[in-house]
This record gives structure tokens, sequence and C-alpha cells, in this order.
């Protein structure tokens, strides 16, 4: 027998001897095993993805109540120191006008004690000077009466 004939016997055995040991199902079985593993992978990253997106939509959806949350916080502090400015504005107004009213009365005041002033003083001096030139020239009985009637006069128009 030659070379290439033992070379078939040889390719038979072997390729009995594989099938007796059950190789081709050893590999099929690896292949499907490795199959399952990489489909257990694939679904448990798809799991893992669906998860994570859903995270990131939670996320976006506490991000945006958030900022609706902060833009609530600064329109408040806007429409409270919009608040308190015009209480400021009004409490000043008040303060000036009380003020002022104060001051126009306290005016009024002195104004109204110099005009009493001036008048006792222009009565004290009108009697000084009706006494003085009454008494240089008339009897005492006709000066008390023009003193008194003088004095009637002056009161009179100073009520």
């Amino acid at each position: 027998m030659d070379a290439t004939a033992w070379s078939l016997v040889a390719l038979i055995v072997f390729l009995g001897l594989v099938v007796y040991l059950k190789v081709p199902g050893m590999v099929a079985k690896g292949l499907d095993d490795r199959t399952a593993k990489i489909r257990d992978e694939l679904d448990e990253a798809r799991r893992l993805r669906e998860e994570a997106q859903s995270l990131l939509a939670e996320f976006q959806g506490k991000r945006k109540q958030a900022e609706k949350e902060a833009e609530e916080i600064v329109a408040a502090a806007k429409r409270e120191a919009s608040a308190l400015a015009d209480d400021a504005a009004k409490k000043t107004a008040e303060f000036v006008k009380r003020r002022t009213a104060l001051a126009e009365q306290k005016i009024e005041q002195a104004e109204a004690s110099a005009l009493a002033e001036v008048r006792s003083s222009a009565v004290d001096m009108a009697i000084a000077a009706a006494e003085t030139l009454v008494s240089g020239k008339m009897t005492a009985a006709k000066s008390n009466d023009l003193i008194k009637q003088s004095i009637a006069e002056v009161k009179s128009k100073l009520n």
C-alpha cells in the first residue's frame, strides 16, 4: 500500500474516532452555550440600556422640575421685593406728609404767637401813648372816659 492509501485510512480512522468521541456534538454544544451566553449578555445590555434611559428621563424630569421651582422662587422673590419697595415708598411718603403737616402746624402756631405778641405790644403802646396825650390835655374825668373808650375800640378791633 502506498502513502496515499495510508493517508486515507488514517483520515477515516481519525474521522471515526472524532464521531465516536462525539466531538461534533461537543463543538455544537460549546457553540450553543456560547450563543446562549452572548444572547444573555445582549439581553442584560438591553435591560441596562432601558434602565439607563429610564433613569435619564427621570433625572431630566427632576431637572426640569427643579428649574421650574427655581423660576418660581425667583419670581416670588421679585414680587416680595417689589411689595417691600412699594411699602417703603408709601411709608416714606406718609412720613414726609406727617412731617410737613407738623412743620406747617408749628409755622402757623409761631405766626399766631407772633401776631398776638405784636397786637399785644401795639395795644400796650397805643394805651401808653393815649395815656400820655390825654393826661397832659384833659381833665381826670374826661381822660378816664376817653381811655376806656380807646381800650374798648382796640379790643374790639383785635377780636
